[in-house]
C-alpha cells in the first residue's frame, strides 16, 4: 500500500520484521514438539529457544541476496548465531510449510482489521436507516423519478447488504486462517501429524485436511473475491452519494471540511472526492480477486506462480478494502442530509410519482388495465408538455371521471400510504427497535 492510503495497524501486520518472526516462531514451535516426541534432545531445545532471538532482517536480506531463496535465508541468519544444534531448525519442513501457515496468520489477523472498519460502517448505516426512515424523497429508476421512498428505507437496503458482507468475510478469515506442517509434497512424511497439530495450535490456526505442498489456494481465492463484494457494496453506496450530490439533486452530501478546497481552478466547487475514491478502489480489488482465481491451478502439487503475485495482492486487497471501508464510514458518518431538498424533489413532478396508485384505483373499480394505464399516462403527457399539471389533466378528463372521483384521485396521490409499507423491511432487518 502507498503512504496515501495506508492504515498503520496494516502495515504492522504486513511488515518485514513481524513475517520473519512468525517463520522464526513456527520454526521453534516445530523444534519444541520434536522435543516433546524425543526427537530433539532437551538440552539442544534450550540452547536454540535462549538464542534464536529475534530475526536480524538486514541479515537475512543479505544472505538472501547470495541464497535466492527467501526461506533458506531466514534459515541462515538464525542458525548462524547457533551451534550444532541449529541443525533441528526445518527438521522435516519444507518451505512451504513456514510460508503458507505464517500467511495464514497474517491474512486471518488482516481481515479481522477490516471487519472490524466493517462493523464500525454497519453501525453508522443502521443510524442513517433509524434517523431517517420517515424522511420522504423520489426514488429513482433508470435514474428518471419512480415512485415516494425515505431515505432512511435507502440506507436500511445498504444496511442489509453489509450485514451479508460481514457474514461473508467472517467465512473466508474462518477459510483463510488455515495452515500445514506437512514437508515436501504434503505427505507427512517427514514431520508428524503431532508436531503439525502444536505447531498450528501455537498459532490459532485449523489444519488444512488434504493439502498438496501447498494450503489449496481457493482458500485465498475465496478471501479475494470476498473483498471483491465488499469493494461493491462501497461502491454501490459510493455512487449513490455522488448521485445525490450532483448540483441538479442535491439532496445528500459527502463532508467538506471548513479547509477543504474543491478545485484547484474553480474556487466554488464541493467535488465528493472520498466517494470517487471508494468508487476507484472497488475497481482495485475487483482486479486482485482476478489474481486470486488465477492462482488456484498450480502445477502438481506444486509450483511458485502464485507466488510473486501473492506478494503484492494480499497486502493491497486487503489494506484497500480496510481504507475504502473506513473513508465510506466516514463520509456516512459526516453526511449531510437536505430533507428540504429531498422533498422538494419529490414534489418537482406534480404528483406523476403517484401514476402506479392511479392506475391500481382505476383498476380496483373496474377499467381496464391498459386503457387505465393510457389515461394516466396521457396526463403525465401533457404535463410534460406545459400544458397543465399532472393533477389537474386528470382532473379534468372525462374519461377518468368515470373511474375515479376527485376524493379518490387525492386518496391515490397520499405520500403516508406510499410510505406505509416500508415498515416490512424496517421489522425483517431488525431496525424498528431502539438503537
Amino acid at each position: 500500500m502507498i503512504d496515501r492510503y495506508a492504515l498503520p495497524e496494516l502495515r504492522e501486520i504486513f511488515g518485514e520484521q513481524h513475517k520473519l518472526d512468525l517463520w522464526l516462531r513456527i520454526e521453534l514451535l516445530a523444534v519444541e514438539a520434536l522435543r516433546d516426541a524425543g526427537v530433539v534432545p532437551e538440552a539442544d531445545h534450550e540452547r536454540i529457544r535462549a538464542a534464536a532471538g529475534e530475526v536480524d532482517v538486514e541479515r537475512a536480506h543479505a544472505i538472501e541476496q547470495e541464497s535466492q531463496h527467501d526461506v533458506i535465508a531466514f534459515l541462515r541468519s538464525v542458525t548462524e548465531r547457533l551451534g550444532p544444534e541449529g541443525r533441528w531448525l526445518h527438521y522435516g519442513l519444507t518451505s512451504s510449510d513456514v510460508l503458507d501457515t505464517a500467511t495464514a496468520a497474517v491474512l486471518r489477523d488482516a481481515t479481522a482489521v477490516v471487519e472490524g472498519e466493517l462493523r464500525r460502517l454497519i453501525e453508522v448505516v443502521s443510524r442513517l436507516a433509524r434517523q431517517y426512515r420517515d424522511t420522504p424523497m423520489v426514488g429513482r429508476s433508470h435514474g428518471i423519478h419512480a415512485e415516494p421512498m425515505t431515505f432512511g428505507f435507502k440506507a436500511a437496503g445498504w444496511y442489509a447488504e453489509l450485514l451479508r458482507d460481514a457474514k461473508r468475510l467472517s467465512r473466508a478469515r474462518d477459510g483463510i486462517a488455515v495452515g500445514s506442517i506437512s514437508g515436501a509434497v504434503g505427505t507427512h512424511a517427514n514431520v508428524s501429524g503431532d508436531v503439525e497439530r502444536h505447531v498450528l495450535d501455537g498459532l490459532g490456526l485449523a489444519a488444512d485436511p488434504a493439502p498438496t505442498q501447498v494450503v489449496s489456494r481457493d482458500r485465498h481465492a475465496e478471501l479475494l473475491t470476498t473483498l471483491a463484494i465488499l469493494g461493491g457494496t462501497l461502491e454501490r453506496v459510493a455512487v449513490e452519494i455522488r448521485h445525490l450530490q450532483r448540483t441538479e439533486v442535491g439532496e445528500a452530501f459527502e463532508p467538506f471540511g471548513s479547509g477543504q478546497q474543491g478545485s484547484s481552478a474553480m474556487p466554488h466547487k464541493r467535488n465528493p472526492i472520498l466517494a470517487e475514491r471508494v468508487t476507484g478502489m472497488a475497481r482495485l480489488l475487483r482486479g486482485d480477486a482476478l489474481i486470486g482465481l488465477e492462482n488456484m491451478a498450480l502445477w502438481h502439487e506444486r509450483d511458485i506462480s502464485h507466488s510473486s503475485a501473492e506478494r503484492f495482492v494480499f497486502e493491497r486487497a486487503l489494506g484497500v478494502a480496510a481504507y475504502a471501508t473506513r473513508t465510506l464510514g466516514d463520509i456516512l458518518d459526516g453526511l449531510e442530509v437536505d430533507a428540504d431538498r429531498m422533498r422538494r424533489n419529490l414534489d418537482e413532478l406534480g404528483g406523476m410519482v403517484y401514476s402506479e396508485a392511479l392506475l391500481l384505483a382505476m383498476i380496483s373499480n373496474g377499467a381496464d388495465r391498459q386503457a387505465a394505464y393510457r389515461l394516466v399516462q396521457n396526463a403525465a403527457r401533457r404535463a410534460w408538455a406545459g400544458e397543465t399539471t399532472f393533477r389537474e389533466a386528470l382532473r379534468a378528463d372525462p374519461a377518468v371521471a368515470q373511474w375515479l372521483t376527485l376524493d379518490e384521485i387525492e386518496g391515490a396521490m397520499d405520500l403516508h400510504h406510499h410510505l406505509a409499507g416500508i415498515g416490512v423491511t424496517y421489522r425483517a432487518l431488525g431496525l424498528d427497535g431502539p438503537e
